[in-house]
């Protein structure tokens, strides 16, 4: 008799992904909302057997091209839905696809690749005109593909009608994505996946993923988050229709999800933020929602209770998932119409049962009491295997077998872990910054998001960013913040002035750093 595959020996591959859903479902639709760079004749109305053919076609480019298994290619190029094909390209062929945002600087990219081994670069003429054009990649890389015609590059295009080689697959311990931290507090780090830790992420969001199976999933996200492709492989499992979308303005959204009554909706907070305004837009493109996904950051409760209000399902439900790219999910937890009322928006769930485990420790990892604030740590199979180039760094966040979060929290008496705020974000004369953060959000509607940071000598900062560009009312201001920690006069600024990560986190310790510079450029 044949025994079941060890857990060990499961794995997660980007590969086949398409083709098996296709195999499976049959021609799903996709809809894009602008068409690839790789193939812009094929539009934006596309199907799961299209894909899987653009894969498939790709990685007969790649191969002609003389990539090969295990080597690591960067794709880096404009934001766009063919990131993630070309991402399940190179895996087919067994190579290890490096997905660094659209929107790192070039220095930063310059440093990242230093730290691979002679990788394959795809990229566009944006970047190669643009922010690369004198950072040196081309001695930093093996040789340099285009998805169009950019100068200096190989175009892909010239390997177009190349046979495809046989799907290769790696073994479940081996590297097979490279993904980045977010980047907040300084160069991102690289974080080595393999299809064994992808796997052990993937199982437990498919049981999130069923009570939803098939509906028409809308999502704007980073394509270069290990996070889209695991709620891709759950949607394409489901045989779910796919809205994938590029532009987040709710000009352009509002209409594309009118037309495609979306079920599932995700993306990142502060674009959930943004998308309040498509509560009672023209058309109720939100009306048809069941299951909204909310990951990357806490939520605000303000928004998770206009996100539901808009919907005319009879249940419809948020569910948050806490974690980071090193660790995939850790801590999950259910928003309804009826919870979010009386939501506290620092608690952010409990451990993900038989997968992951949190606790809250003192700064000699010791277990603390409940309610006792200490450092958030988490035990989970689904932790990624270093940090390339720095596995030091991945070391010292380790204890035992725990993963140090970077957040500090406490945990309740019935096991519920409450986020306080990231350890380098916090300031003496605050218990919590986010906290403040959602009171704020909660008596100021017309405010879009609002951050409090670190002065230059350590005062808390508030940085408002107001709807429409309108002048902040400081009568209005002064109200809400009467029973609040004392602050600093409120910087309104532009939300597009607001440094920010591929997942629009917002990067707090950049914002300290710009009001330093400020304030000594003031004094000089």
């Amino acid at each position: 008799m044949s025994q079941q595959p060890l857990l060990a020996d499961r794995g997660f591959y980007l590969g086949p992904l398409f083709r098996r859903a296709a195999d499976r479902h049959g021609a799903v639709f996709v809809t894009l909302d602008r068409p690839l760079d790789t193939h812009p004749s094929l539009g934006v109305d596309l199907d799961y057997r299209v894909l899987a053919d653009v894969v498939e076609e790709l990685s007969g480019r790649l191969w002609a091209a003389g990539v090969r298994p295990s080597e690591q290619v960067v794709v880096h190029k404009t934001d766009n839905v063919d990131i993630v094909l070309l991402t399940c390209a190179v895996s087919r062929i067994g190579a290890v696809p490096v997905l660094l945002s659209p929107g790192l600087a070039a220095p930063v990219v310059g440093q990242l690749l230093e730290r691979l081994r002679q990788p394959w670069l795809i990229t566009d003429r944006a970047k190669l005109d643009g922010p690369l054009k004198d950072a040196g990649i081309a001695a930093r890389v093996r040789r340099t593909l285009s998805v169009d015609d950019a100068p200096g590059a190989e175009p892909l295009a010239e390997y177009a009608g190349a046979e495809p080689p046989a799907p290769v697959r790696l073994h479940p311990r081996e590297p097979a994505l490279i993904t980045h931290s977010s980047g907040t507090t300084g160069v991102p780090k690289l974080a080595v996946h393999c299809p064994n830790t992808m796997w052990n992420r993937l199982v437990p969001q498919k049981a999130m993923g069923w009570p939803t199976r098939g509906e028409t999933a809308a999502l704007h996200m980073s394509f270069v988050h290990s996070r889209f492709y695991h709620l891709l492989g759950v949607l394409l499992h489901f045989g779910s229709p796919l809205v994938l979308i590029t532009d987040p303005e709710p000009a352009s959204v509002g209409p594309l999800l009118a037309r495609h009554r979306p079920g599932i909706v995700e993306t990142h907070p502060n674009t959930f933020v943004l998308w309040e305004e498509l509560a009672d837009a023209p058309g109720a493109p939100l009306s048809r929602v069941k299951s909204y996904g909310s990951t990357f950051d806490a939520i605000h409760p303000r928004t998770v209770r206009r996100l539901l209000g808009a919907s005319r399902r009879r249940a419809p439900w948020l569910i948050q998932l806490y974690g980071q790219s090193e660790t995939g999910p850790v801590a999950f937890q259910w928003f309804t119409r009826r919870s979010v009322e009386r939501a506290d928006g620092r608690r952010v769930g409990i451990g993900i049962p038989g997968f992951t485990r949190v606790r809250v420790a003192d700064p000699d990892g010791r277990p603390v009491a409940p309610g006792t604030p200490g450092r958030i740590e988490a035990r989970t199979r689904g932790r990624i295997l270093t940090y390339l180039g720095a596995p030091a760094q991945y070391e010292r966040q380790l204890d035992g077998g725990w993963w140090q979060m970077g957040d500090m929290g406490y945990m309740s008496r019935l096991g519920a872990l409450h986020l306080i705020d990231r350890e380098v974000d916090r300031i003496d004369a605050v218990h919590s910054n986010l906290a403040v953060e959602d009171a704020l959000m909660e008596r100021l509607e017309e405010l879009r998001e609002v951050v409090i940071v670190a002065g230059a000598d350590r005062e808390p900062v508030p940085v408002v960013c107001v709807r429409d560009e309108q002048p902040l009312d400081p009568e209005r201001w002064r109200e809400a913040t009467a029973d609040l920690p004392a602050m600093a006069e409120p910087r309104q600024w532009r939300f597009e002035e607001l440094p920010m990560t591929a997942t629009w986190k917002v990067k707090r310790v950049e914002i300290t750093r710009m009001l330093t510079e400020t304030r000594a450029s003031v004094r000089a």
